[in-house]
């Protein structure tokens, strides 16, 4: 190699800098994906499912396609760490959701047609 072209490619190899993935944690806890409201979850979701980012930005136009490919590569390069992010996030969501159901029973199907029936009859009339 000339030693133009090693100046050159030393030059360009200082100007090269890691960039951290665009990644943020929302108030609830969910990693977001750059300025949008679009999680990991969901990107990683779609991209095992075979989308492609391109349609991903397509789909969620909040998303920066840059950004899409950025976690993506972080996703393949991570994939236990991100694995690990995921299943923590499907544990709490289950507990919330037992928690929920706890909180609130489930409404039979008889209910459902007595509130219907009690809900026409307190209606308006000429509605």
């Amino acid at each position: 190699m000339s030693s133009a072209a090693s100046q050159n490619l030393s030059s360009v190899s200082t100007t090269l800098s890691a960039v951290a993935p665009p990644l943020r944690m929302d108030e609830g806890g969910a990693l977001r994906v750059g300025a949008s409201r679009i999680s990991l979850d969901l990107v990683v979701e779609q991209y095992e499912n075979g989308m492609t980012p391109e349609d991903m930005v397509l789909a969620y136009d909040t998303l920066a396609l840059a950004d899409v490919y950025a976690v993506i590569a972080y996703y393949l390069r991570h994939r236990d760490e991100v694995r690990a992010y995921l299943k923590q996030r499907q544990e709490e969501s289950k507990t919330m959701r037992e928690q929920i159901e706890a909180d609130r029973p489930r409404v039979t199907r008889e209910e459902l047609v007595r509130r219907s029936a009690t809900g026409k009859a307190d209606a308006p009339s000429g509605q």
